[in-house]
């Protein structure tokens, strides 16, 4: 049963269910009324207060002092109010990664993460998401049809991570499957399992060949992370690269195919990818709503008393639209919160700026005349509290033919026949592991789902 409003307070919204996902800007606006601050339910029986304001939020995420991201302060969970069951928990449970500690736990643990990505040169990252966007590209350029989310936006981080973290056959499909079911909140529970499953075998792996890969790099770092450690500061990072990755991408797809701002300068050979990713990032952030505080005693903001111990979810996507902003000029404006600000600062947000960037300029410069093939206010978004995702991206175009590459990417490129993509490799002095998937059958002992299913297929060449 659904817990009845206290009187005198504000009706809790939900964020979570279709309705929110079809349109959560007027959920923003009606919360709006409340102050910066507002009551919502991100699941059954899961309470929580949603920051709104932009000069909100950053108080919020600048003062670990009084806000603490640890969610060892989360009452609720604590006492049993909230559920067991509740399929957010995956989401907000505390684990011992940078994106759940405070203070030197956590700076310890973030020196491990942006130590290990600064050893990642830009120059080889974007030639792994050139490659992967060109090998994908050629698989359905001939069919003059395409779901750019299932097909491209989807596929391409999970091939570009499997690179960086030296993933084998088989664990990229099941890491990309469970993180969706986490931030979906469908089978949540087990989604999570799959995911810290899948990571044990990487790490075993890994720790019996390490390679020159991230995963092995945050193996030898100095913080001498233990494998419990390891395994969620491999999650946070593969989350941060998966889901909000391809959504980043599917989003400025969107823009640029729809809104005529954008869309009408792409025949004349100006590609405005930069301009419509800070668009993206300020109005339809890949991750919407997240950024979970905990008041570490009872407090007071703008006259709203905030509890101890009760989550306080910063809704990154309100904020930046917050009418209170002086400024409404958002192209070349990166004051925009969807990487987070203060000590939680996404460390990851070049190399997620890069990815996007290439995987939409590669698209478009290889087919310029793509169209969506519904109206915009057509598409389907996918559920769930935390993230702002399209469910599907139907374009046509007219077919073109793949390009000739060699085994360097340049020439031949195809595949081979043991099942796996030729022209992604580098050269014999660069080992670079090609990706390969293994279909996951219900036998195996976990339901198959879309994301899995569409990536699976496409291994298949179905």
């Amino acid at each position: 049963m659904k817990p009845e409003t206290p009187p005198g307070c504000p009706a809790r919204q939900s964020l979570y269910g279709p309705e929110f996902a079809a349109d959560p800007t007027a959920v923003y606006r009606l919360l709006r009324e409340s102050g910066p601050t507002a009551p919502v339910e991100l699941a059954p029986g899961v309470r929580a207060t949603l920051v709104t304001g932009y000069d909100a939020a950053l108080h919020v995420l600048r003062s670990p002092e009084t806000f603490s991201k640890d969610p060892r302060h989360w009452k609720g969970l604590a006492d049993g109010t909230v559920p067991a069951d509740s399929p957010v928990l995956p989401m907000m449970m505390y684990r011992p990664s940078a994106l759940f500690t405070d203070g030197e736990e956590h700076a310890r643990l973030r020196g491990a993460i942006t130590d290990t990505l600064a050893r990642v040169e830009s120059g080889t990252l974007r030639g792994y998401a050139e490659r992967s966007a060109d090998t994908l590209i050629d698989r359905f350029a001939p069919r003059g049809t395409a779901d750019l989310l299932g097909e491209y936006a989807q596929v391409l981080p999970l091939l570009v991570f499997n690179h960086l973290f030296g993933c084998p056959a088989g664990h990229g499909v099941r890491l990309v499957e469970g993180m969706s079911g986490m931030f979906d909140g469908v089978d949540a529970e087990n989604a999570y399992e799959l995911l810290i499953a899948t990571l044990l075998d990487l790490v075993a792996l890994k720790r019996r060949r390490p390679a020159p890969d991230l995963t092995s790099w945050l193996m030898e770092h100095p913080a001498a992370l233990t494998d419990e450690e390891l395994i969620h500061t491999l999650a946070v990072l593969m989350g941060a690269g998966t889901e909000p990755q391809q959504n980043l991408i599917a989003n400025g797809l969107r823009l640029l195919l729809s809104d005529d701002r954008f869309a009408g300068d792409l025949s004349g050979g100006t590609l405005p990818v930069e301009d419509a990713l800070d668009e993206v990032l300020w109005t339809d952030p890949p991750i919407a709503n997240y950024a979970v505080h905990y008041p570490r005693y009872d407090v007071v903001y703008e006259g709203t008393p905030l509890r101890a111990g009760d989550p306080l979810v910063v809704s990154l996507a309100a904020a930046n639209t917050d009418p209170a902003l002086t400024s409404r000029q958002r192209v070349g404006n990166r004051a925009h919160l969807a990487w987070s600000a203060g000590p939680h600062t996404c460390p990851a947000q070049g190399p997620a700026r890069l990815i996007a960037s290439v995987a939409v300029e590669k698209l478009l410069d290889r087919i310029p005349d793509i169209e969506l093939k519904v109206p915009v206010e057509e598409l389907r978004w996918r559920p769930g509290p935390f993230h702002r995702a399209l469910a599907a991206l139907p374009v046509g175009f007219p077919p073109a033919p793949a390009v000739e590459r060699s085994g360097n990417g340049r020439h031949g490129e195809g595949r081979s026949g043991d099942g796996r993509v030729d022209g992604l490799e580098r050269s014999s002095s660069e080992p670079f592991p090609p990706p390969a998937f293994e279909p996951w059958t219900p036998e195996a002992g976990r339901p198959r789902s879309a994301a899995r299913a569409r990536a699976a297929a496409w291994w298949r060449g179905e």
